[in-house]
Protein backbone atom coordinates (compact mmCIF):
# COMPACT_ATOMS: atom_id res chain seq x y z
CA UNK A 1 0.00 0.00 0.00
CA UNK A 2 1.05 3.68 -0.70
CA UNK A 3 -0.26 6.19 0.96
CA UNK A 4 0.48 9.94 0.19
CA UNK A 5 0.04 13.19 2.58
CA UNK A 6 1.17 16.85 2.66
CA UNK A 7 -0.74 18.36 -0.44
CA UNK A 8 -2.58 21.37 0.38
CA UNK A 9 -3.59 25.14 -0.84
CA UNK A 10 0.19 27.63 -1.49
CA UNK A 11 0.72 30.67 -3.41
CA UNK A 12 3.51 30.83 -5.66
CA UNK A 13 6.46 31.06 -4.41
CA UNK A 14 5.56 28.69 -1.94
CA UNK A 15 6.77 25.28 -0.91
CA UNK A 16 5.21 21.31 0.24
CA UNK A 17 6.38 18.84 1.50
CA UNK A 18 4.84 15.48 0.06
CA UNK A 19 5.25 11.98 1.74
CA UNK A 20 4.72 8.68 0.80
CA UNK A 21 4.66 6.12 3.19
CA UNK A 22 4.67 2.63 1.83
CA UNK A 23 3.73 -0.80 3.47
CA UNK A 24 3.23 -4.36 2.10
CA UNK A 25 6.44 -4.64 0.13
CA UNK A 26 9.92 -4.45 0.09
CA UNK A 27 10.29 -0.64 -0.37
CA UNK A 28 14.23 -0.37 0.35
CA UNK A 29 14.45 -2.52 -2.32
CA UNK A 30 12.34 -0.51 -5.15
CA UNK A 31 12.62 1.92 -7.31
CA UNK A 32 10.02 4.92 -6.58
CA UNK A 33 8.29 7.34 -8.71
CA UNK A 34 6.46 10.80 -8.10
CA UNK A 35 3.82 11.76 -10.67
CA UNK A 36 1.16 14.16 -11.14
CA UNK A 37 -2.13 14.09 -13.18
CA UNK A 38 -4.35 17.12 -14.10
CA UNK A 39 -7.97 16.99 -14.95
CA UNK A 40 -8.37 15.98 -18.77
CA UNK A 41 -4.74 15.66 -19.05
CA UNK A 42 -2.71 12.41 -19.01
CA UNK A 43 0.04 11.44 -16.12
CA UNK A 44 3.36 13.34 -16.13
CA UNK A 45 6.16 11.86 -14.47
CA UNK A 46 8.05 14.15 -12.29
CA UNK A 47 11.00 12.05 -10.41
CA UNK A 48 12.40 9.20 -9.91
CA UNK A 49 14.65 7.61 -7.58
CA UNK A 50 16.34 4.30 -7.25
CA UNK A 51 16.25 1.68 -4.19
CA UNK A 52 19.01 3.08 -2.55
CA UNK A 53 18.11 6.88 -2.51
CA UNK A 54 21.74 7.79 -4.22
CA UNK A 55 20.65 8.18 -7.89
CA UNK A 56 17.26 10.00 -8.86
CA UNK A 57 16.18 11.68 -11.95
CA UNK A 58 13.71 14.36 -12.53
CA UNK A 59 12.25 16.06 -15.09
CA UNK A 60 12.91 19.25 -16.85
CA UNK A 61 9.86 21.12 -15.75
CA UNK A 62 10.53 21.00 -12.28
CA UNK A 63 14.22 20.42 -12.02
CA UNK A 64 15.91 23.27 -9.50
CA UNK A 65 12.41 23.31 -7.46
CA UNK A 66 11.64 20.16 -6.78
CA UNK A 67 13.65 16.99 -4.87
CA UNK A 68 12.95 13.77 -4.57
CA UNK A 69 14.60 11.79 -1.58
CA UNK A 70 13.33 8.72 0.64
CA UNK A 71 14.27 7.09 3.81
CA UNK A 72 14.33 3.47 3.60
CA UNK A 73 14.75 3.09 7.88
CA UNK A 74 10.51 5.05 8.00
CA UNK A 75 9.99 3.23 4.29
CA UNK A 76 9.03 6.65 3.47
CA UNK A 77 9.58 8.32 0.18
CA UNK A 78 9.71 12.49 -0.11
CA UNK A 79 9.08 15.38 -2.51
CA UNK A 80 10.45 18.46 -1.53
CA UNK A 81 8.38 20.93 -4.01
CA UNK A 82 10.12 24.56 -3.61
CA UNK A 83 9.00 28.22 -6.09
CA UNK A 84 5.80 26.38 -6.68
CA UNK A 85 4.00 27.75 -9.49
CA UNK A 86 0.34 27.88 -10.73
CA UNK A 87 1.05 25.14 -13.62
CA UNK A 88 2.45 22.62 -10.61
CA UNK A 89 -1.55 22.36 -9.24
CA UNK A 90 -1.98 18.86 -9.93
CA UNK A 91 -3.19 15.50 -8.39
CA UNK A 92 0.45 13.90 -7.50
CA UNK A 93 0.53 10.20 -6.23
CA UNK A 94 3.87 7.95 -5.06
CA UNK A 95 4.40 4.86 -7.19
CA UNK A 96 6.30 1.80 -7.80
CA UNK A 97 6.56 0.18 -11.39
CA UNK A 98 8.46 -2.93 -9.36
CA UNK A 99 5.18 -4.18 -7.33
CA UNK A 100 3.07 -2.44 -9.66
CA UNK A 101 1.79 -0.25 -7.19
CA UNK A 102 0.20 3.38 -7.21
CA UNK A 103 -1.30 5.57 -4.01
CA UNK A 104 -4.72 7.72 -4.75
CA UNK A 105 -2.62 10.51 -4.40
CA UNK A 106 -2.37 14.04 -2.73
CA UNK A 107 -3.68 17.45 -4.03
CA UNK A 108 -1.60 20.56 -4.83
CA UNK A 109 -3.12 23.74 -5.32
CA UNK A 110 -1.20 26.94 -5.81
CA UNK A 111 -3.20 29.68 -6.18
CA UNK A 112 -2.56 33.49 -5.30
Amino acid sequence: QLVESGGGMVQPGGSLRLSCKASGFAFSSADMSWVRRVPGKGPEWVSRIKAGGATTYTAESVKGRFTISRDNAKNTLYLQMDSLKPEDAALYYCSSEAVGMTGRGTQVTVTP
